[in-house]
């Protein structure tokens, strides 16, 4: 493996998405991460389907596409924590690693022997992130915790979508699971930086990073806004809160997103589009005054973006250093130059699809560069490898823990 992590072993003990995109950006790193999964159903996202991944003769697999989102870079063993001989297994595997992520409810894995004080004791220097919805203590903590429940209660889903007085307003939820990814990424974050203490001090530690947790702290500006008036944001559909314009407008034949981050880029836009009046007007000269009398902007930019294609305005606004851009499908994503010269569609083989397209990191280093290499796998795909490589056991052994279904 290669990566700035190459040196660091990890052992996921997740399932679903939080904690395993956060140990998927450290097999992204160059961490060699063993996925530990139930037998027979293996990890939950395993069952979110359909859609499965295709074969090489287009035929469906069992292979769900929600898993292959968080899983590239790790190798899977099935073991059953149920029982005393599949919970032996995961404390050798254990011994030897410098990070566990796992998201059971709180003091489940303790009652297997396999909570944080378990797991010191036989590795001192272990770092263990556990990853709940609503965290390690609280009067919610044995509360089970899912994304869509963080995007209500922490307040997300309440600044999202239209207003509430227009058609299709209200609470919307974002159109990914924002706060799993958002969690998996500060668990990440937290991992590295445990990682860097460690390299200094020789100590482990215990991680606790919550859903509801990482909701809140993402609501950053709105959060201030909140704090600033004593007053509760609500939802404004595509438009920003403290920056107009900074939003979307219909075209001739479809529609673009206008980003005036600053003065400067309002007076451009305005010269591109012919309306000069509008920057010299004082009610929309600054930012600050387009914000109070952001209808009126509106209605009268609405009127002018009707009069050329979303191509002529993309056009015109990039020759004149104006930030736009258009509203793409997923499709029109991966069709984009730009995408692609960055990398950010890769494929790998696969066990059961023949090969698998995914999206590739968007972390890019000079010095350690990320080389993926190991695709997500199929469920128990590495099982006799890690059983034989990492645990030095014997055939007979492992037969005899697979008669028994403890692998």
């Amino acid at each position: 493996m290669s990566g700035p992590l190459s040196h660091i072993k990890v052992l996921d003990l997740s399932r679903v998405l939080a904690a395993p995109w956060a140990a998927q950006n450290l097999a992204d790193l160059g961490a060699d991460v063993i996925k530990v999964e139930r037998p027979v159903k293996g990890d939950d996202s395993r069952a979110f389907a359909p859609p499965f991944l295709k074969d090489q003769e287009g035929n469906a697999t069992r292979e769900s596409a929600y898993f292959c989102a968080a899983n590239r870079g790790k190798k899977s063993i099935t073991v059953d924590l149920s029982k005393p001989e599949g919970q032996a297994l995961v404390r050798e595997l254990a011994r030897d690693v410098d990070v566990i992520f796992e998201n059971y409810k709180v003091g489940d894995l303790a009652r297997y022997g396999l909570g944080y004080d378990d797991i010191k004791a036989i590795n001192p220097s272990i770092i263990y992130c556990s990853v709940t919805g609503f965290g390690q203590t609280g009067p919610e903590k044995d509360r089970p915790g899912y994304d869509f429940m963080a995007q209500g209660m922490g307040g997300l889903m309440s600044i999202t979508g239209e207003r509430e007085d227009l058609p299709g307003g209200g609470p919307q939820r974002v159109g990914v699971p924002i706060i799993d990814l958002t969690t998996g990424m500060y668990a990440s974050i937290a991992v590295c930086a445990a990682i860097a203490h460690r390299a200094v001090t020789g100590q482990g530690q215990w991680i606790d990073v919550a859903l509801l947790d990482s909701s809140v702290a993402f609501l950053a500006n709105q959060a201030m806004n909140y704090f600033a008036t004593g007053e509760s944001p609500k939802g404004i559909g595509n438009a920003h809160p403290n920056i107009v314009p900074y939003q979307t407008f219909k075209t001739a034949d479809g529609a673009l997103i206008l980003a005036c981050g600053n003065d400067n880029l309002f007076n451009k836009f305005c010269e591109v589009a012919h309306a000069q009046h509008l920057a010299k007007d004082p009610r929309f000269s600054t930012n600050g005054e387009r914000v109070k009398n952001r209808e009126e902007i509106t209605r009268l930019l609405n009127e002018i973006f009707l009069t050329k294609t979303t191509r002529e305005w993309v056009r015109l606004l990039d020759e004149a250093g104006v930030a736009n851009g258009p509203i793409n499908t997923i499709a029109e994503v991966f069709e984009e130059p730009q995408v692609l010269a960055r990398g950010m569609k890769i494929e790998l083989p696969h066990a059961v699809a023949g090969k698998v397209p995914l999206v590739g990191s968007p972390m890019k280093f000079s010095a350690t560069p990320i080389v993926h290499e190991i695709p997500p796998p199929s469920l128990g795909q590495h099982t006799d490898d890690i059983l034989t490589r990492v645990l030095k056991k014997s055939p007979e052994q492992i037969a005899e823990l697979k008669s028994k279904g403890i692998v």
